[in-house]
């Protein structure tokens, strides 16, 4: 195995844990938070309704978003460290 191929199998393992965090974070923000724990966080007031309405609501839509840009900060660092970078 070459140089280059270690480094290809180092960023995509890289490229996958953090897509797999991720994924872990938005599912229990969506479905954990949302639909799951619902029944937990009922009794917890955000603007007038309970926790677990606004995370099926509004809290997973925002979480997502904030994850794009986490993903894409985070993969902008990882194609420096491994010269990838466009710049």
């Amino acid at each position: 195995m070459t140089v280059q191929d270690k480094n290809a199998k180092a960023y995509w393992q890289a490229n996958l844990r953090l897509i797999i965090g991720s994924l872990i974070i938005w599912a229990l923000v969506s479905y954990g938070f949302g639909i799951l724990f619902r029944p937990l966080l009922a009794g917890i007031a955000v603007g007038g309704t309970d926790l677990g309405f606004w995370f099926a609501q509004q809290g997973s839509i925002i979480t997502f978003i904030i994850l794009i840009f986490f993903y894409a900060w985070k993969m902008n660092k990882l194609d420096k460290e491994f010269g990838l970078d466009e710049e």
